[in-house]
């Protein structure tokens, strides 16, 4: 019996995995595109949000499986309830990745001479989804902490580049209408960077049975 749960419990890893690994490429599908200005990229960020939502249900139907057939107790009772709540966050960044991707499609994304530069701060927002996974899979508190702590970092990019378009807006000029697309983008990406935070609670949760999501 504790070999078919370590069987499952192994399975569920792997698929969180898979889902983290799909919510970074949609990340650097959205840079891409902007940075491209290509919009042609959309559907396939639309696709990617298809497959996170059905290894969504996959990795919920292993948890119920793993709660209602094995009975778990003690830590491994956290692991799974904490996968249930990532698999939440993790979707939710697939959700913002849609919703930047509806922006990128209204067709303002395009290549402009005072582009906005987003790649650091989607760098970082994907190390730090990948480093949550990462954590999950090792029981790696430590590194839970780290991305907790480099929530800052992200916040003062995000900050940063905020300030720099709402002194683009009040310029006006013709390229106006992009730089309110650019600055709901931004916000996107902050709120991107929470969930990965949520994700990073999550695992301390499964580690030491304490939570604190704000």
């Amino acid at each position: 019996m504790r070999l078919q749960f370590d069987q499952q419990l192994r399975q569920l890893k792997a698929e969180m995995l898979d889902m983290g690994g799909m919510c970074q490429m949609a990340i650097q599908q959205i840079v891409e595109s902007i940075l491209n200005g290509d919009a042609s990229r959309v559907k396939n960020i639309h696709e990617m949000m298809n497959e996170i939502s059905q290894q969504e249900r996959s990795i919920e139907n292993i948890c119920l499986k793993l709660l209602m057939q094995q009975q778990p107790v003690a830590r491994d009772l956290r692991t799974i309830s904490a996968a249930l709540k990532m698999v939440t966050d993790m979707e939710r960044i697939g959700i913002q990745a849609c919703e930047i991707a509806e922006i990128i499609a209204k067709g303002n994304i395009r290549n402009i001479e005072a582009k906005v530069d987003f790649k650091e701060l989607a760098d970082e927002i994907t190390k730090m989804v990948g480093m949550t996974i990462e954590s999950f899979e090792c029981k790696d508190i430590d590194l839970a902490h780290e991305v907790i702590a480099y929530d800052d970092v992200v916040d003062n990019l995000f900050c940063a580049i905020r300030e720099e378009l709402i002194e683009k807006i009040k310029n006006g000029g013709s390229d106006a209408e992009y730089f309110v697309d650019m600055l709901m983008i931004d916000k996107y990406f902050e709120r991107i960077g929470d969930h990965a935070v949520n994700i990073a609670k999550w695992v301390c949760f499964s580690i030491t049975g304490e939570i604190k999501i704000v």
